[in-house]
């Protein structure tokens, strides 16, 4: 089971679905952050909730994902990884400060965020008119998908997101998710002027 390391462990066995969700820069301030972390929780998964369910009052920090060309861009970049075929895409939803996705990865999922955290914070900055400054947090949360039933769960937690958070009142009302086909079709020329995997 390949593992490995940042500031949170990371399982990942092969041939599985992953979850994965990472944030904007300064999202949560370090405080929340600590006090979450130093909370017993029964599992990961409660831990996982909470901060999720912080990011999606959206009552600290940027909010830069809202910004349709910012959210597009996203997009645009996780379609690349699957053109180049190193993932296969199930769900995903780009929220104002953080993006959760579901995805088979064939590439080490460790390559698979770098990939996608590079290839958009320049160019999001860009479109933000912001200089040297860090987009992504580094860290990002990954769960395996053990069942069927999981993976279902799963699927309907990121596109309910948008509506769980108040920003929509159906999924498919969230035009920067997979549950819509309004940004899977504006990205659409986004990916030729994202540069390939090296």
């Amino acid at each position: 089971m390949p593992y490995y390391e940042r500031n949170l462990p990371h399982w990942l066995p092969a041939g599985k679905d992953i979850f994965v969700t990472w944030r904007l820069s300064g999202s949560l301030p370090t405080a929340v952050v600590g006090e979450i972390k130093s909370k017993k929780f029964a599992t990961e998964g409660r831990r996982f909730r909470e901060f999720d369910a912080l990011l999606d009052t959206h009552r600290f920090g940027p909010v830069w994902l809202k910004e349709p060309q910012v959210a597009v861009l996203v997009i645009g970049a996780l379609k690349k990884l699957e053109e180049e075929r190193l993932c296969q895409l199930h769900s995903y939803v780009i929220m104002p400060n953080h993006v959760h996705v579901l995805l088979a990865p064939v590439a080490p999922l460790e390559r698979i965020t770098f990939l996608i955290k590079g290839r958009t914070a320049r160019q999001a900055n860009l479109i933000l008119s912001r200089t040297d400054k860090r987009f992504w947090q580094n860290e990002s949360f990954d769960h395996w998908i053990r069942n069927p039933a999981e993976f279902e769960r799963v699927q309907q937690y990121i596109e309910n997101n948008p509506v769980k958070a108040g920003l929509a009142t159906s999924p498919k009302g969230w035009p920067w998710s997979s549950a819509s086909s309004t940004g899977f079709s504006r990205c659409a020329d986004l990916t030729s002027g994202i540069p390939a995997s090296k």
